[in-house]
């Protein structure tokens, strides 16, 4: 808005009267609006001027071709909204309550007190598992038998790892076992697996945990060096492994996450670290159709 001061100089308007303009058009929003305040209509106590700008006629269409089709935008996401499927408005609820989830009080409250009181969070966990376990725990696949494990020769910087299972794998145990083994790579990889940076696990457990970072910070450092594919023949299968540090701790995390799977999934029968040989491998059997796959990791 430009408005001049009735003690300056006069603007010198052509083809213009002092009188306000009474048009009015349907320009008004998308075209600015000038009042212009002059001298002599301060005397004689007129309102000040008041030009739209307009359009050319070239350009009128155009406008209302833009308006049109920002209504039928608009009509498109209300259809949208309407015609929603059932199952996408179940996937939207079901994030919702997911997030919600995330913010649950009862758990919050028991990792609160796991350090304050460790006797009463465990009882509260108790209690929740029991309350939850119907959702929490599921069938048993595996084996109840403790998987076997032995030793024969074991290099940890090239060595085979054998596994006998009771029956053939599924595919979705063969999934399972090359996820667990790729995952125990990778920790091992990043120095996950080094006993000889063990401070909380050999921390006292009626103390607050502590950990130091310079003392972490000079420990040697592990690592895990190459790993080749899972090979499966039938119910026998194999893998190999170059760890190369000697670091005991990386086989005890294979074994526990073994003994579960063998457990609760599928059964193995035995896992054996080192040697060329074991029970019925053959070695020149490379034939999909004979019953061997490689999978990779």
């Amino acid at each position: 808005m430009l408005i001049l001061n009735p003690s300056a100089s006069p603007i010198q308007l052509q083809n213009f009267s002092c009188h306000s303009t009474s048009r009015q058009t349907n320009y008004n929003a998308l075209f600015p609006t000038v009042r212009i305040w002059s001298s002599s209509c301060a005397r004689i106590g007129r309102q000040p001027f008041q030009y739209v700008s307009r359009a050319s006629r070239s350009e009128r269409p155009k406008t209302q071709e833009v308006q049109a089709e920002f209504e039928g935008t608009e009509e498109d996401y209300d259809d949208e909204d309407e015609n929603e499927s059932p199952s996408y408005r179940r996937f939207r609820n079901r994030e919702g309550e997911e997030k919600d989830y995330d913010r649950d009080p009862e758990f919050a409250e028991i990792l609160g007190n796991c350090l304050d009181d460790p006797e009463k969070a465990q009882s509260k966990m108790e209690e929740r598992l029991r309350r939850k376990r119907h959702k929490i725990l599921h069938t048993k696949t595996g084996s109840s038998a403790p998987m076997k494990v032995t030793f024969s020769k074991f290099d940890f910087s090239n060595s085979y790892i054998w596994f006998e299972f009771y029956n053939a794998p599924l595919a979705k145990d063969i999934s399972l076992l090359c996820d667990t083994i790729r995952s125990w790579h990778i920790v091992g990889r990043l120095g996950g697996c080094n006993s000889m940076n063990m401070q909380l696990s050999q921390a006292p457990l009626d103390k607050r945990p502590s950990y130091d970072a310079i003392q972490g910070a000079n420990v040697t450092p592990t690592t895990f060096y190459n790993i080749g594919d899972l090979e499966v023949q039938d119910n026998l299968a194999r893998i190999w492994v170059d760890i190369g540090n000697s670091e005991p701790l990386l086989l005890d995390v294979l074994i526990n996450a073994l003994t579960q799977i063998s457990s609760d999934y599928v059964g193995i029968k035995q896992v054996m670290f080192g040697g060329s040989e074991f029970e019925n491998w053959k070695e020149n059997l490379t034939s999909e159709d004979a019953g061997f796959t490689v999978h990779r990791i």
